[in-house]
């Protein structure tokens, strides 16, 4: 059977948020946590991002300095 796409929406705005939401802070954390890894020090942040599932680097950088209040660069020098 499954869920209906909008059993699902409801289950979001239950949760106070929605599925595009959703999907861009599980995207944020991967990104996160590749810069935090050290075994991914030498990838670019670009590259990073797109693994991630961001194609618009700019975009990238604004959510995720507006997620975690530092850009992905900050965040790995720190």
């Amino acid at each position: 059977s499954g869920l209906s796409p909008r059993q699902a929406q409801r289950l979001f705005e239950q949760a106070g948020t929605t599925f595009t939401e959703f999907v861009l802070e599980q995207r944020l954390l991967q990104a996160r946590k590749l810069l935090g890894d050290p075994r991914a020090r030498t990838r670019k942040i670009s590259d990073i991002a797109h693994s991630s599932g961001f194609a618009d680097l700019s975009y990238f950088n604004r959510a995720f300095r507006k997620r975690f209040g530092a850009t992905p660069s900050e965040l790995r020098e720190a």
